[in-house]
């Protein structure tokens, strides 16, 4: 197909897959003159992937590039293809030194980590995002500890454990390894919006005036297009 169909199939504009060509994250295609190319549906697949990196995981096109780097070298061991998403959604390291309440922090969730018996990289970038979660809450005069985190600390082993188990290592290692970045990054985005929406259910039932609905069922909010 042309670039112009191809632009059709992924619904990504042409320049925009001129730009991913630019930069090196969708492949080139075969030439067939000197101003052409012929693509296929394994460009179709590449640019739906860049998409949900993106668009989904809200990553850089840096960020991206350094995904599908490891997506496309088959040194990387498939473990090692988790360690890769959860760093490109960072937090980035600023390079400044922490704080003493951030060590502090950090010291008290390697604890509450071992506890769980979670093997992980002590350079996890979610390692200093749970400290910092600590440290916010302490910062605006919440008075809790570390075992705040362990009703979700369960959930989300439980969520881990299904979302892990379902990815089949029969299948061709580009789509395992896709199958991983993308539970990943599109899971975690739809973890967030579910929970955010189960929790304006719940304030609407327990905070809505006696006898009074403060909220209508979500079908019913809006006049269907």
């Amino acid at each position: 197909m042309r670039i112009s169909e191809l632009g059709e199939r992924s619904e990504v504009p042409v320049p925009t897959i001129k730009l991913y060509l630019r930069e090196g994250l969708l492949f080139r295609g075969k030439r067939t003159a000197r101003n052409q190319a012929e693509y296929s549906e394994e460009h179709v697949r590449r640019l739906h992937l860049i998409r949900a990196l993106t668009e989904v995981g809200g990553l850089s096109l840096n960020a991206v590039r350094n995904v599908l780097g490891a997506i496309d070298d088959k040194r990387v061991p498939l473990i090692d293809m988790l360690g890769v998403a959860h760093f490109a959604l960072g937090p980035t390291p600023d390079g400044s030194p922490p704080s003493v309440e951030q060590v502090k922090a950090l010291t008290e969730v390697d604890g509450f980590l071992t506890g769980l018996k979670w093997m992980v990289d002590p350079d996890a970038p979610a390692r200093k995002s749970l400290a910092q979660a600590l440290v916010t809450l302490r910062r605006l005069g919440q008075d809790v500890d570390v075992q705040a985190f362990l009703p979700y600390a369960h959930v989300a082993d439980q969520l881990a454990r299904q979302e892990v188990s379902s990815i089949d290592p029969t299948k061709q290692r580009g789509q395992v390894v896709e199958d991983i970045v993308l539970g990943t990054i599109v899971f975690e985005a739809a973890l967030v919006a579910l929970r955010r929406l189960a929790e304006e259910h719940h304030a609407a039932t327990r905070f809505e005036r006696r006898g009074e609905r403060s909220r209508k069922p979500a079908s019913l909010n809006r006049t269907p297009r």
